[in-house]
């Protein structure tokens, strides 16, 4: 299973704002010089963090954006569901919304994909935005604010 680059911005862009919470609203301009993303395809991706919940914009000259929560109580699942949809490695397991198949009943692979999207999503509901700060403290990278997945 590979993400695609909204996943993969997305999370680089949450990770930026967490290192800044606290700090009032964000410009969409410096966190994309920061990142190395587009200005305009992270104004797509904040978007949809926004309109999640994720991510609080204020408007005005001093304006920008936010964690609309502690980086404590975000999880990368959080974050890789809003821009990447429901996990699963096969339609057929699907978090939300499984596509039927006749054969799903004795499908052995479908119990290997189901066992592999539990897997994954274990992994990604365990990881906070305060995790990959505490790790981003813990390997010492003050001047770089990238942070790979």
């Amino acid at each position: 299973m590979k993400l695609s680059t909204k996943g993969r911005y997305g999370l680089k862009a949450m990770f930026d704002l967490a290192i800044h919470y606290g700090d009032g609203p964000i410009s969409l301009k410096s966190v994309a010089e920061r990142q190395l993303i587009s200005d305009h395809y992270l104004e797509q991706l904040i978007a949809s963090l926004r309109k999640s919940g994720l991510v609080k914009s204020v408007r005005g000259a001093q304006g920008g954006y936010m964690l609309a929560d502690s980086p404590s109580k975000t999880t990368v699942g959080d974050i890789i569901r809003v821009l990447e949809g429901p996990l699963g490695p096969s339609d057929c397991v699907l978090e939300d919304e499984p596509s039927a198949c006749d054969r799903a009943d004795c499908c052995v692979t479908r119990i290997v994909w189901e066992k592999i999207r539990l897997s994954i999503s274990e992994v990604i509901d365990s990881i906070t935005l305060q995790d990959m700060l505490d790790d981003y403290e813990r390997i010492g990278n003050k001047d770089n604010y990238m942070y790979y997945i």
